[in-house]
């Protein structure tokens, strides 16, 4: 068995596992700096594109390919280099054409949503600064570029100038209703028209000052006052069934402090920022499932069997210098952790067969110093 795998920087996710099940690996990668080249069987360094990349999955005669592309900008072309590899035969795990044309696109994702019936913030898609007029909810608002990934140029504007000096940078945004309440994330597996939502995710609260998910603590499954995990499951389930996702897909929430409704706010269909809580919580590690599809051993009954019941905190440290962990960099098992991102930027994800000995965990591994945030919403 051979398998191509598009992009080294999350290679290490997938390293261990393809090591335990004795599979080759072929890693094609733009970056000539960039880290986990020298953990594959064999690597190429590429153009950029998919072009190559195929021609070498062609030449080296591969089962499948896999690509690691945790942005979005590239995901178009990853979906067209799918439809010509799957007419050469060759299994391409990841979304289609039809599905990045909705999740690339923040407005298309709107209306998505709403021809769907799933419920999502107020907006409006606004032009010129008059288009504001029109508008029916109150200010804060949230506003977006029409394009662009998780976090990225998101601004949560106080007034109309705030509005108009955004406008002056994009000609086209979406502008949202600002809703109190906590962010919600959920990776769904989606394989040969079978869905399965694995946990949800807690990213912490919502913020005027919009602070980025990354830096904030985070923990799975959600335990959230008013939350039905079950409902969360059900409407991610709808989401991807209606998008025809394929391979591993997240979709972002936000929970109501005032109403306690759900509201969806965007999907990534790319490997999630959520997966090591996934992992931690479920002991289902999302990227690894990838590659059972690829070999034909995904059976998504089987792995809604394998789930566990974990407790799962992810902390942002900077540089971790505490105890280290003897399982391979990016494997959990019962109470373990990983550290992962780069140097200065570190997080720890820690896995406990119960919040208390995932939050005992935590003190040994990082000291007290670093529980300065409120352990009532965990």
């Amino acid at each position: 068995m051979k398998i191509l795998f598009i992009g080294a920087r999350l290679f290490d996710d997938v390293d261990f596992y393809l090591k335990e099940k004795q599979i080759e690996s072929i890693l094609t990668e733009s970056n000539s700096d960039s880290p986990n080249l020298d953990k594959s069987d064999y690597k190429f360094i590429v153009p950029r594109g998919m072009d190559e990349p195929l021609k070498i999955a062609k030449k080296e005669s591969v089962d499948g390919i896999i690509p690691l592309i945790g942005i979005d900008d590239p995901l178009m072309d990853v979906a067209i280099a799918k439809e010509k590899s799957e007419k050469l035969n060759i299994h391409f795990i990841a979304s289609n054409i039809y599905s990045i044309s909705i999740t690339s696109d923040k407005i298309r994702t709107k209306e998505f949503f709403i021809e769907n019936g799933i419920d999502t913030p107020r907006f409006k898609v606004v032009s010129a600064v008059n288009d504001i007029n029109d508008i029916n909810f109150d200010y804060p608002y949230v506003l977006k570029p029409r394009e662009g990934q998780g976090g990225r140029d998101i601004y949560i504007a106080k007034n109309s100038d705030e509005v108009d000096e955004y406008l002056f940078k994009h000609n086209e945004i979406l502008c949202e209703e600002f809703i109190e309440g906590s962010e919600i994330s959920i990776e769904v597996l989606s394989y040969n028209g079978e869905y399965l939502p694995l946990v949800p995710a807690y990213k912490g609260e919502t913020t005027l000052e919009g602070i980025h998910p990354l830096n904030k603590v985070r923990s799975a499954p959600a335990e959230i006052e008013g939350l039905d995990n079950k409902k969360v499951r059900k409407i991610a389930y709808k989401i991807a069934k209606a998008l025809k996702a394929e391979g591993t897909i997240d979709i972002d929430f936000i929970f109501s402090k005032k109403d306690k409704k759900l509201y969806a706010l965007e999907i990534n269909s790319r490997p999630s920022g959520t997966r090591y809580l996934t992992a931690a919580s479920s002991g289902i590690h999302p990227l690894t499932k990838l590659i059972d599809m690829v070999t034909g051993e995904f059976n998504i009954d089987s792995v809604r069997d394998e789930i566990k019941d974990y407790f799962a905190l992810e902390i942002p440290i900077g540089n971790y210098s505490g105890p280290l962990n003897d399982e391979p960099l990016k494997k959990f098992t019962k109470n373990s952790w990983v550290i992962h991102g780069p140097s200065d930027y570190e997080r720890i994800t820690i896995s406990g067969e119960s919040k208390e000995k995932t939050l005992e965990l935590a003190k040994c591994l990082i000291g007290d110093s670093f529980f300065d945030f409120n352990l009532d919403k965990l």
